[in-house]
């Protein structure tokens, strides 16, 4: 899951890198969700990225990536020896 928050999201863009790629199988399943007022005025929301268990096993990292028109994107990187395994 990646959340952004404290800013407004008709202007930003939260997409998502498996090993640097974006998505182009269709394998992915994204879900993006409302953005939630909070009690300063701006917003929070999220996107939530499932891949099938055989990428994952086989990416080294997965990237969230945040955009606004033509700002450098803001970007986390989460590697799989990050993650614990289940």
């Amino acid at each position: 899951m990646c959340l952004a928050n404290k800013g407004f999201p008709s202007g930003w863009t939260l997409s998502w890198k498996v090993d640097g790629s974006s998505s182009s199988s269709g394998s992915w399943e994204e879900t993006r969700s409302p953005g939630v007022l909070d009690k300063d005025g701006r917003y929070s929301w999220s996107s939530t990225l499932k891949i099938p268990v055989d990428q994952w096993t086989n990416a080294g990292s997965v990237t969230c990536e945040a955009t606004q028109g033509s700002q450098s994107p803001v970007r986390e990187t989460l590697t799989r020896d990050q993650c614990p395994q289940s």
